[in-house]
């Protein structure tokens, strides 16, 4: 197995006219800025021969894991590390410890033939400066464009976590099962917000205070969804009279890419249980639990730390038709969060996520303050 090092930087200098920046940005599908500099994340050519190659049409989103990339490429020298160039899944650069190495190989492969070692893709190879990793961020900036393949581990298993309250069923609904309920929300009117769409039932979910407001019922939970809640007494340590008592109904459309920033599902708005449902597609689900209570997004607006040393981190993989549930300390202390992905690592395997996925998520409204374990989390118990 190919050792995944800290990730590095990549970026290409561009010396030359803009024009004929513009001209080699095209050839590799990279962004070209002001200064005829490919711009933050991309891979641009070195004027020179180096051991690094940035290589196109070739990666995790296509079928080929970083060993097997390795392994192809070893056949010209040591290599010390493949890399994604950015979150695409579809572009890397191979490091060797040797120039001639990474000379060889480019004089090779770049020629318009298959490569048969790697499924008889055509691959696009230049040479790639491979500058090395900047210091941490003072508030630990996850916008690395290889953030996408620095994750915690994920696992498909809620007892590996060692979380206590998280609880995963597989198959909880059965395929045709997962056609209905997706049938049944299309033929509803969906509600867009800036990334995804939502469609709520029993209470309306209050982006801005993230609260709802108990005064204003919707009406009961939809009749579609009547054999899920006959369902969830299935997990264990529930009681059926415990397990029947959600009352809100959120559904969640996410496109390929579009992920949930960190947070906890506000104390005083929702009890307990939170029940999760995903159909049509997979994700990564990771779970954050941070020393200051809560997740502070940066000045920018931009999400905080995938590196901060001091943040606890756990991931789990949530297939199609599988039931998640938040309780205990699950539910109260620690933040999900849903990568902005479009392709996921699990177990060494790139999984691209389908052309959208679809999460139902079950709670119950609150009617008085929350008296939880877990103060410090706690927005009815902050003072």
């Amino acid at each position: 197995m190919v050792e995944q090092q800290q990730q590095p930087r990549f970026r290409f200098s561009r010396p030359n006219a803009n024009a004929n920046a513009e001209a080699k940005a095209k050839a590799s599908n990279v962004a070209v800025g002001k200064e005829g500099e490919a711009e933050a994340g991309a891979c641009s050519p070195s004027p020179s021969p180096s051991p690094n190659l940035y290589v196109a049409n070739c990666g995790p989103a296509v079928g080929l894991s970083f060993e097997t990339i390795a392994s192809a490429f070893a056949a010209f020298g040591q290599v010390t590390g493949v890399h994604p160039a950015d979150d695409t899944g579809a572009r890397v650069v191979v490091s060797f410890s040797q120039s001639s190495s990474a000379q060889a190989a480019l004089k090779a492969l770049h020629n318009g033939s298959p490569c048969p070692q790697l499924g008889g893709r055509i691959l696009h190879i230049q040479y790639s400066l491979l500058l090395p990793t900047p210091p941490p961020h003072p508030h630990c900036d996850p916008h690395h464009p290889l953030k996408a393949y620095a994750s915690v581990v994920s696992s498909s298993v809620a007892s590996d976590l060692g979380i206590p309250g998280i609880y995963l069923l597989h198959d909880f609904v059965t395929p045709a099962q997962e056609q209905e309920l997706l049938a049944a929300v299309d033929a509803r009117p969906w509600k867009s917000l800036a990334k995804r769409r939502v469609q709520h039932y029993g209470y309306e979910f209050l982006y801005k205070t993230r609260n709802v407001d108990p005064k204003q019922f919707l009406g009961d939970l939809p009749s579609f969804v009547s054999s899920i809640l006959e369902k969830i007494s299935l997990f264990p340590n529930l009681s059926i009279a415990e397990s029947n008592i959600v009352d809100q109904l959120t559904v969640n459309e996410y496109p390929p890419g579009v992920g949930l920033s960190p947070h906890i599902d506000t104390h005083s708005a929702f009890d307990r249980l939170i029940f999760s449902l995903s159909l049509a597609g997979p994700c990564i689900m990771e779970f954050r639990k941070y020393p200051q209570g809560t997740w502070l997004p940066l000045p920018s607006g931009r999400e905080n730390s995938d590196h901060c040393s001091n943040v606890e981190r756990r991931a789990i993989f949530l297939p199609p038709r599988s039931m998640l549930l938040l309780s205990g300390e699950a539910r109260y202390a620690w933040h999900h969060y849903i990568p902005h992905h479009k392709v996921d690592m699990v177990d060494g395997q790139a999984i691209r996520r389908g052309s959208r996925r679809v999460s139902f998520t079950f709670r119950k409204v609150r009617t008085g303050p929350c008296c939880c374990d877990f103060p410090q989390y706690c927005d009815s118990q902050m003072g």
